[in-house]
């Protein structure tokens, strides 16, 4: 009797690894098959972005989730090998996917950003930008974030997001700048001879470009002041060194010609009233 049983229950062990042993040994199959053409699939979508130039930061990522994409794929295809119904598992995914979605709104917002910043490249590393309303350097391009060093040595850490809704001014984008500046002199003193200062003090500057040309042009008749546009042409990197040499140089220059440089003044009348 116990022999019958034990033949019954082996019997019944037998079939159950004859139809699910082929279904393990398939999903396995596939577990390792999918995982090396992962593997491959990644390699190869590394490979064309390293051509195409583009920024590692990028590649790592796609590289990644492409391979997280691909392995999700592999390993509902190994559960549906198995026999095990994986619609569910995939509802599970898609609504656990949607809940995450709204909770981080704002990071997704800022990845997304990023990853704009990182394609169509508005601004690199060492660049000089002015971007949600703050000015400095780009010291880190992040997914999420950009980091940017002030003139101060301060770091700011702005969000992606922050960063692309406004407009974005990059300082070091051309490589030239144009220095901008305004100088008064008296009414009373000769525009000639002030133009010829000027001139004078752009030409033995070196770090002054000679192409474009400087503009020194008399601008505005002001109520207490003959204004001049000074506006010469620089490397970037120049720009407030020169700026600051400049009004330092013309102010002695001035000074030692006898030109004034007329400040805000308010003449005061007094009348007496006898009673």
């Amino acid at each position: 009797m116990d022999i019958d049983r034990i033949e019954v229950l082996l019997e019944k062990v037998w079939q159950i690894c004859t139809i699910y042993g082929l279904k393990v040994i398939g999903a396995l199959a596939v577990l390792i098959i999918g995982r090396w053409i992962a593997k491959i699939l990644r390699h190869v979508v590394r490979r064309m972005m390293e051509k195409g130039k583009v920024d590692q930061t990028l590649i790592t990522f796609i590289t990644n989730l492409t391979y997280v994409a691909l392995m999700t794929f592999v390993v509902l295809a190994a559960l549906n090998q198995l026999g095990i119904q994986t619609a569910s598992f995939i509802a599970i995914i898609g609504a656990a996917g949607l809940a995450v979605g709204l909770a981080l709104q704002g990071s997704l917002s800022n990845f997304a950003a990023g990853v704009l910043m990182i394609i169509f490249r508005p601004f690199k590393v060492g660049d000089i930008i002015e971007a949600a309303g703050v000015t400095g350097t780009v010291e880190e391009i992040q997914i999420f974030t950009t980091q940017l060093k002030t003139p101060d040595n301060k770091t700011i850490i702005i969000p992606n997001a922050k960063v692309t809704d406004d407009n974005i001014v990059n300082y070091s984008a051309k490589g030239t700048r144009r220095v901008d500046m305004v100088m008064g002199i008296g009414y009373g003193d000769d525009i000639d001879k002030a133009r010829d200062i000027i001139n004078d003090i752009i030409a033995s500057e070196p770090r002054i470009l000679e192409t474009p040309a400087p503009q020194i042009a008399v601008s505005e008749l002001a109520d207490s002041s003959v204004n001049f546009v000074v506006r010469p042409w620089v490397r970037a990197e120049d720009y407030w060194g020169v700026m600051f040499d400049l009004n330092e140089v013309v102010k002695k220059r001035f000074d030692g010609a006898g030109i004034n440089i007329p400040y805000p003044q308010r003449d005061v009348h007094i009348y007496e009233h006898k009673a």
